[in-house]
This record gives C-alpha cells, structure tokens and sequence, in this order.
C-alpha cells in the first residue's frame, strides 16, 4: 500500500484533523496483532477487548461504533488509541476498497476534506496507479 506521504505529495490528500474518517463508512477491521496491540496497550486481555469494544463482520472483527457512529475510539478528532490505532486506520484513506476505483475515491472524498484538494478525476487516477504499482 502506499504511504500518505507518497500520496500527499501528489496533493490528493492532506489531513485535516476533522474525525470524519473515524465514522462509520464499514468499519475498522482488526487483526490479531493490532488486537494483540490495542489489548496491551489498554491494558486488558485480547478476549476482553473483542468483548468490549469489537463487533463482527461475518468473523472479521471491527471496532464498534459508538450511537454517533464513530469509532469507540474516536475522542474530540482525535484517537484514545492514536500510537496503537490499526493499519486501516494509519493508511486512511489509501485502503485498497478505495484506490481500486476512482467512484469510491470520490464517494469517500464527500466526507473526507482532506480528499479532494482540487485535483482532477485523471489526476487521482494517475497519481493512485503510480502510487500502488510502487507498492
């Protein structure tokens, strides 16, 4: 996967500390390393922590929202869990669901400001095949 920082220096993305990507949008999947990270680091057990604060994708942990839809995580724009958060997380918002097609990027570009920065459909296109056939 590319990083952000190939990405942003394409200028397709730029956070903006906004949360957004904290909402919703399918949720978060966790593996069994960033379970094992997020456990340790909240200082509970792996089991406790799938109790408490995961819900199921077909056998896919991801983790819960809250009732206003984001992360159980989320916390003023910010992340309770930032120096553990998984790697869906870190990369946002270059996960594979939206860099394999140019209507995803812009579907998620409605809620992300970050996103856009003016560039233009070929842009995108170009600078995310260049991005992934790097990685």
């Amino acid at each position: 996967m590319p990083s952000n920082e190939t990405i942003a220096s394409h200028r397709l993305f730029r956070c903006r500390m906004c949360g957004e990507c904290c909402k919703g949008y399918g949720g978060t999947s966790v593996n069994a390393d960033e379970i094992e990270n997020i456990s340790a680091y909240l200082g509970i057990p792996p089991e406790r922590f799938i109790e408490d604060f995961c819900v199921f994708s077909g056998r896919q942990p991801v983790l819960a929202q809250g009732a206003d839809g984001y992360c159980v995580f989320s916390e003023n724009n910010g992340c309770r869990i930032h120096s553990v958060k998984p790697n869906m997380c870190r990369q946002w918002p270059f996960i594979p669901s939206i860099l394999v097609d140019i209507d995803n990027w812009e579907i998620m570009a409605d809620s992300c400001p970050g996103m856009r920065l003016g560039a233009s459909a070929e842009t995108i296109r170009r600078c995310v095949k260049k991005a992934l056939a790097t990685t």
